[in-house]
């Protein structure tokens, strides 16, 4: 039985969710998300609340239960509050600065790094080291704050690189003499 799968979704106040044929339809203030839903998987909007359950006994319905539960979850969450990712740039020389839909990235190499901001998402740079990736869908935010993150990862001897803000860097001691 999964634990998380038996908890509904409260769809709040400002939220409607619609299942038509196989998609689930969530929209909220900040925006709409769809979702295509699982054959394993029985779904119901009732009473202000989203429930999912396996629709039969079998262990790859019980396997899917708590994963659809959590994606059905991220959908009313990312159309009420939305997600935010913030990464830190460690590193002499190293900035970040976002112009319109374009964020431009040096990180010493010879070139600056210049990455287009998927449609959806929002960057923002407050100051020459730090970028906020928001959007009101986690998986999008997640992916493209891993793509910055691909262009310098954190090196474990003076920490310099890009990290995600909250993030331990394990630091290694250089060589002896």
């Amino acid at each position: 039985m999964s634990r998380i799968g038996k908890r509904p979704v409260a769809i709040p106040s400002g939220v409607s969710a619609n299942i038509e044929g196989s998609t689930l339809s969530v929209k909220g203030p900040k925006g709409t998300l769809t979702m295509g839903l699982s054959d394993l998987i029985d779904y119901k909007v009732e009473n202000e609340e989203i429930s999912v359950q396996p629709a039969n006994p079998s262990r790859a319905a019980r396997n899917h239960w708590g994963m659809q539960r959590t994606l059905v979850s991220n959908l009313v969450e990312g159309v009420t509050e939305g997600f935010t990712k913030t990464l830190q740039l460690t590193g002499v020389g190293y900035r970040a600065q976002a112009q319109g839909k374009k964020l431009k990235l040096q990180l010493g190499y010879s070139h600056d790094v210049d990455l287009d901001v998927p449609e959806g998402l929002d960057v923002q740079t407050p100051d020459q080291t730090t970028i906020h990736v928001t959007g009101i869908d986690k998986q999008k935010v997640g992916q493209f704050a891993a793509e910055i993150r691909r262009w310098r990862k954190p090196e474990p001897y003076k920490g310099k690189g890009i990290k995600y803000q909250g993030e331990y860097i394990f630091r290694k001691e250089g060589k002896k003499k």
